[in-house]
């Protein structure tokens, strides 16, 4: 996979820094490039990036594509990232807006041709009801596409003794789950097709990205990836069709 934009985008000292103020995990534009490659997407679309963080994803499908993005967030506000937004020249195509998905979506129904999720979705994503609420969202024959940090397969109760320190931690032990995991729930749901499923080419860089940008919230991420050393995580990627 090659990242043109991601890797021509950084390349620039400015826009190198901006990454690394605005990353919360993975490097999610490099991600959401790959993620991206496998959907069409054109200038007419609109498109919500779910669990948008900071916007780096809404930068790259914005300035990439030119299409209208909707950058929903739970945590970052919808003021932060509007400014966030002009400083970068893309407040005319991503409208920041505060949403918490477990709560509905405040949108019409059929409305956005692509719901996109990058680094966020395993959060809130994990039950059988959250991927049925979010479809109606989507036009029929649109894309729900997400990216999410993974695993090659599923510890169960053999959890390998260099990670036990960190799957004693209930959310990460919840929501880092297996590829495998992933494609049963998404199959219990009616109302979609599922299109893709697979391991993310990127995965090495994009934490590589994360963990060595000097960004203070990474260093507790370092000890955790040190002791995984690339045995067991994974970057999924979940496409599916509306239908």
């Amino acid at each position: 996979m090659c990242n043109t934009f991601t890797n021509q985008f950084i390349a620039n000292e400015k826009n190198h820094a901006f990454l690394k103020a605005t990353m919360m995990g993975p490097n999610a534009m490099r991600i959401s490039e790959e993620l991206a490659s496998y959907l069409t997407i054109t200038k007419e679309m609109r498109i919500l990036d779910l669990a948008c963080g900071m916007g780096l994803s809404a930068l790259f499908l914005t300035q990439q594509y030119g299409a209208t993005v909707f950058a929903a967030d739970l945590w970052i506000s919808p003021t932060e990232n509007y400014e966030r937004f002009k400083s970068v020249g893309i407040a005319d195509r991503a409208i920041p807006v505060s949403v918490d998905a477990t709560k509905g979506l405040p949108f019409a129904h059929g409305y956005f041709d692509i719901l996109f999720t990058v680094d966020g979705y395993h959060y809130f994503g994990d039950t059988e009801e959250m991927l049925p609420s979010l479809i109606p969202f989507v036009k029929k024959g649109g894309y729900i596409a997400i990216a999410i940090p993974g695993l090659h397969y599923e510890f169960g109760e053999n959890v390998p003794d260099e990670m036990k320190p960190w799957w004693n931690e209930p959310e990460i032990a919840r929501t880092i789950r297996g590829l495998d995991w992933w494609k049963d729930l998404w199959r219990k749901t009616s109302g979609i097709e599922i299109v893709d499923i697979r391991e993310m080419a990127c995965h090495k860089q994009a934490w590589d990205e994360w963990l060595t940008g000097y960004i203070p919230e990474a260093a507790e991420d370092i000890p955790m990836m040190e002791a995984e050393n690339g045995k067991y995580f994974n970057t999924i990627q979940l496409i599916a069709r509306v239908i």
